[in-house]
């Protein structure tokens, strides 16, 4: 394929010819007998981007779930509305945060759906709160685990990191990917990072049946459990380990270093999520006792005094940052969140300039997969309902374009479009110039993984401003 009068990126006006899922030349090209070509007209051709932290299973059954917290469910009127909306069988609600109503127990969800068994995720996908239909289904089915919480009562219903009894409990298998995959596309997302901690594998099985099947036509990297360096690669490749903080039930400390030094051994890095500034305390502490290893990063950095900035920079580590939780969920921090820790929020410009690596993610489904509604965020610092936080953090839309860019298997480098290089691709509609100013994924005119075409805009039909030479 070649691609004519685009807008490379970094590079002006060029073609570029695509041969066996490579770049093969970018320059003034003379289109082949037979060759297909595609009309760029002056349109900027990007790097394909690449989600560095996302979920995708549970993505991809986020549309069959139910929305249990801020902004769209705020108090347990509305909660109560939005479960008995639901269909039959199972109600599965995700996104839950305890300014709804705590967290209740099977009693209190009783109250709302006593009926039906309910299982209801916490935000930071760590929990789930589940009614006495639910809880008595899951025990019939299995033993109670050691993460189900009890009192002098019996079982609560809070259920904690305990993903893999769930989903034996429940009978269910790992979804299908197709339908989240193709969305990806619409983004010109060709790549992204799995950071669910539970990986394993089990797990990567199923992605390498996922793609090898083109159900996902993402290039994909695993991140997750010690374990994934037993799996079988191939088709995926092997990401960092995952260490999962929760600032309500840190591990002991020893622990915490012994899984990292783990992770050292097999040549992995580490990849630690960190939401809270006592975890992000936590964390610095644990890599500081080992010694931060090549590739080693943070996952969220949410709350980063100036102290820690400069110890993250010390350790030369790099963070994986998801600026659109400003947009989503800013006028709830600005709530819920100290005043003094305001300013910590999602930094961005403070990393960038005390020389940390940056990359972006979405986080999906705990936020948006849409990296575009993310890049805005980063340069505009606008809640929802328009405040700003952390004026000061903005970054330029090239910046911001640049968190997506970064090559997955080094945060340190920046994928280009050059000879030699993969043929993964996102063509805009328009120039640069254009596109900076709105930061949309209606710009998206074609997506181009491994040298083919899997996304042209939806209001063109199939190769339209294709034609064979």
């Amino acid at each position: 394929m070649l691609i004519r009068n685009a807008e490379v990126w970094d590079r002006g006006i060029a073609d570029v010819r695509l041969t066996d899922g490579r770049i093969a030349e970018v320059g003034q090209i003379e289109p082949r007998s037979g060759e297909t070509v595609l009309d760029a007209n002056g349109g900027a051709l990007l790097p394909g981007l690449h989600d560095h932290h996302i979920h995708l299973a549970g993505l991809s059954v986020r549309a069959s779930s139910v929305i249990c917290g801020p902004p769209e469910v705020n108090d347990r009127t509305e909660l109560a509305s939005r479960l008995r909306q639901h269909g039959e069988g199972w109600i599965r609600g995700i996104l839950y945060h305890e300014n709804v109503m705590g967290l209740p127990g099977a009693k209190e969800l009783d109250a709302l759906v006593p009926d039906r068994p309910v299982r209801i995720q916490h935000r930071s996908g760590r929990m789930w709160l589940l009614n006495s239909p639910g809880l008595e289904e899951l025990l019939d089915n299995a033993d109670p685990p050691p993460g189900l919480e009890r009192d002098t009562n019996g079982f609560t219903g809070r259920l904690f990191d305990e993903d893999q009894w769930l989903q034996a409990s429940l009978g269910s298998k790992p979804p299908d990917f197709s339908a989240i995959s193709t969305d990806l596309t619409r983004f010109g997302v060709t790549g992204i990072t799995d950071m669910s901690p539970r990986n394993d594998p089990r797990m990567a099985d199923h992605f390498a049946s996922q793609l090898e099947a083109g159900a996902l036509r993402q290039h994909c990297w695993l991140a997750g459990a010690l374990s994934l360096a037993e799996a079988r690669t191939g088709e995926w490749h092997l990401g960092p380990a995952k260490l999962h903080l929760h600032e309500a039930a840190l591990p002991p400390f020893d622990d915490a270093v012994d899984f990292i030094s783990a992770t050292h051994e097999q040549g992995r890095a580490i990849a630690i999520h960190c939401v809270s500034e006592v975890e992000l305390v936590f964390a610095l502490a644990a890599l500081e006792a080992t010694g931060a290893g090549p590739g080693d990063r943070i996952e969220h950095a949410s709350v980063a005094s100036m102290e820690l900035v400069e110890r993250i920079a010390a350790l030369g580590l790099a963070v994986c940052t998801q600026p659109h939780f400003v947009s989503e969920r800013g006028d709830r921090y600005l709530q819920d969140v100290e005043t003094r820790h305001i300013g910590d929020l999602y930094r961005l410009r403070t990393l960038v300039d005390g020389g940390i690596c940056l990359a972006g993610g979405s986080d999906a489904p705990f936020a948006s997969a849409d990296p575009w509604a993310a890049m805005a965020a980063a340069v505009s610092r606008k809640t929802h309902e328009g405040r700003i936080i952390g004026r000061d953090e903005a970054l330029t839309p090239e910046e911001a374009l640049t968190l997506y860019l970064k090559a997955p298997d080094d945060l340190s480098q920046q994928r280009e479009v050059v000879e030699e290089q993969p043929a993964d691709l996102c063509l805009l509609s328009r120039p640069w110039a254009e596109a900076r100013t709105r930061l949309s994924p209606g710009d998206v005119r074609a997506t181009i993984i491994s040298g083919r075409i899997v996304h042209d805009l939806v209001d063109q039909s199939p190769g339209q401003g294709l034609t064979d030479s």
